[in-house]
């Protein structure tokens, strides 16, 4: 088992019983259509991993919200489940340099796409249920996360990120202090990566990466809101 396997266990908390089951947890479909000796990927290991995580969070926020109604507490849970937070997830825990990757994914950026760090990120949780059942998938999950009110809290703020990046501008800059463009794309048609450079006024803030347009600009517009004070008007 490779380095960056044992480490994510490490980090994680949890040494697999079944090497396999974690190996598979983390190959990425591009590799069965370039290894023929790799017949399986993670993509059923993500179909699972969806259903352990909303059973696990559904619980955890019902139990921390106990007078609010159901459409609330739905809302809630969306937000912790939401694919590109669960891509930040897997960033965290340094997913992306675990994964096994077709030449051709690998040599597009696939390490990292946020849709395969999602599923990943599901997949590595659906390996952990088979591998030692819910309990301990529980107690990784609850790790992960660290305090659910603490994740929901700052997900408030980045939510809409460039809606409340141009919150903070608007006021004193106007409507069309803020600018986004496209630098560069990569990767095949199917599965494009656009980089995103965000500016104030000739001023570069910020580059972003996304599966789409929109994704990399609200990219940028967290990387702006994490490193930018919004000056004075001149």
């Amino acid at each position: 088992m490779n380095t960056a396997l044992q480490t994510l266990q490490q980090d994680i908390g949890h040494t697999f019983k079944s090497a396999e089951l974690l190996k598979l947890a983390v190959t990425h479909p591009s590799l069965t259509n370039e290894d023929e000796n790799i017949t399986e990927s993670n993509q059923r290991l993500e179909f699972l991993g969806d259903a352990v995580l909303q059973l696990v969070l559904t619980s955890e926020i019902y139990q921390l919200y106990p007078k609010e109604r159901e459409g609330v507490l739905s809302q809630r849970r969306a937000a912790l489940t939401k694919g590109s937070f669960l891509s930040d997830l897997a960033r965290e825990i340094n997913l992306d340099a675990c994964l096994f990757l077709g030449k051709s994914e690998e040599d597009s950026g696939g390490r990292t796409r946020d849709s395969a760090l999602e599923d990943a990120f599901e997949a590595l949780i659906a390996a952990v249920y088979l591998d030692a059942g819910i309990e301990t998938a529980t107690t990784i999950i609850r790790k992960i996360y660290g305090p659910f009110a603490d994740r929901l809290a700052a997900r408030g703020q980045i939510e809409n990120p460039k809606g409340h990046l141009q919150e903070k501008v608007q006021p004193i800059h106007g409507n069309n202090a803020l600018r986004y463009a496209i630098t560069s794309t990569s990767g095949q048609d199917h599965a494009k990566v656009y980089t995103v450079t965000l500016y104030f006024g000739e001023e570069a803030l910020a580059t972003g990466n996304g599966s789409s347009k929109k994704t990399a600009e609200e990219s940028a517009a967290r990387v702006a809101l994490d490193s930018w004070e919004v000056p004075p008007k001149a």
